[in-house]
């Protein structure tokens, strides 16, 4: 758990990501941002934001400063050990004539 405060704007409360499964079965998908000043709050406020018409089940929010994601400028490099991993892709293998569905 991170102990440092998040940033906060000139009101004084810290961004928070938002993130939505509008139904069951289905991933949370990214809503939007807000500001709060706790996660409480952060909560309330995603829900009249970003499910006003209901759509939503299931709603996470976490501040901004605790999301760590990977770097688009650095896609290659980042991503290139699974590239000589052949045997994880379908092509890797031989279906018999036999097998009629997969």
């Amino acid at each position: 758990m991170s102990t440092s405060q998040p940033p906060k704007t000139s009101s004084g409360s810290p961004l928070w990501e938002v993130f939505v499964r509008s139904k069951r079965g289905l991933s949370h998908t990214h809503a939007g941002s807000l500001h709060a000043p706790d996660a409480h709050m952060a909560l309330r406020n995603a829900r009249d934001l970003f499910t006003r018409r209901q759509e939503g089940v299931s709603i996470w929010v976490v501040r901004a400063t605790d999301v760590v994601a990977s770097s688009p400028d650095e896609k290659d490099p980042f991503f290139d050990p699974a590239g000589d991993k052949v045997y994880r892709h379908p092509t890797f293998y031989d279906v018999p004539d036999e097998v009629q569905h997969i």
